[in-house]
């Protein structure tokens, strides 16, 4: 019998062929757990961002608003605590009620903030279909003038729901009255401007980035102090809306702030967000009762 028939060899073979069809598998399958692991960890880490965040619906008529609401670590409903707003920006509308949390929701979840900040913090979603804000856009006309701005506020559904949606809050939660906030980014920040237009004196401080709204409105916003953000090199909404409401609006209300971010697009609200001093400002004021 030739060599390669022994038995044994033919043993040897088949133990070899063995161990490297087993080697190829498990390095297979430490490859795939590996993936899994890894999609297993994100959709953990997804799930984790939102759950501290009771998911809720506000009905009223033929209106639904989606909304997200955050409580303070050891809630207790016999003490009255602040209430903040945010509004979120054109990508995030649907009626999902996950997208509004993509931008700004970790800076509420965050130890320091519940911490030093404990505040009932909600985030509702706009519909697809509507605006936060009643400003009419033309892509056809240069950035500078692309949103229109009303001078004389009408009636706008969306608004509407959103102040009923808020007063209502008030009979759910005990809430300070003198410790309301609103916050806002690009559609939000137009929507913060026209909100605290239509509730002058609902508000005790106010922050919109990369948003806009019509230096008319300036003297109706002075009982609300601001602080406004946006990047120079906004290709979305003009730098220039914020730039002229905060140079109109300082006019009535000295406590107006506005950071300019040099060299930086649309999403100037990461910049925002790290701002040392946002939620010390913004908690640092009361409104007179």
């Amino acid at each position: 019998m030739p060599e390669i028939f022994n038995p044994t060899y033919l043993n040897i073979i088949r133990a070899a062929n063995y161990l490297t069809a087993l080697f190829f598998a498990v390095i297979f399958y430490i490859y795939r757990m590996k993936y899994l692991s890894l999609f297993c960890l994100l959709m953990f880490v997804g799930i984790i961002k939102g759950q501290e965040y009771e998911k809720r619906r506000y009905i009223i008529q033929n209106d639904t608003l989606p909304y997200r609401l955050l409580l303070p670590d050891n809630y207790n409903p016999k003490k009255s605590y602040p209430l903040l707003v945010f509004l979120h920006g054109a990508g995030e509308r649907g009626n999902d009620n996950e997208k509004q949390l993509l931008h700004g929701s970790d800076l509420y979840t965050s130890d320091i903030f519940r911490k030093n900040y404990p505040a009932i913090v909600v985030f509702p979603q706009c519909p697809k279909n509507s605006y936060w804000a009643s400003v009419q856009k033309n892509k056809t006309k240069k950035l500078e003038k692309r949103y229109n701005f009303e001078k004389n506020l009408k009636a706008f559904r969306t608004q509407e729901v959103l102040e009923l949606f808020i007063y209502d809050l008030e009979k759910s939660y005990n809430i300070d009255s003198s410790k309301r906030y609103l916050g806002g980014l690009s559609m939000g920040g137009m929507g913060t401007f026209e909100l605290v237009t239509r509730m002058p004196n609902y508000f005790a401080a106010a922050f919109a980035i990369c948003g806009g709204g019509n230096p008319a409105w300036s003297k109706t916003l002075s009982n609300t102090p601001f602080w406004i953000f946006h990047g120079d090199k906004d290709n979305v909404v003009s730098y220039h809306f914020s730039k002229q409401m905060f140079r109109k609006m300082k006019r009535f209300n000295k406590d107006t702030k506005f950071t300019s971010y040099k060299g930086v697009y649309h999403e100037s609200w990461n910049n925002a967000f790290k701002e040392p001093n946002l939620f010390s400002w913004i908690f640092s004021f009361k409104k007179s009762i």
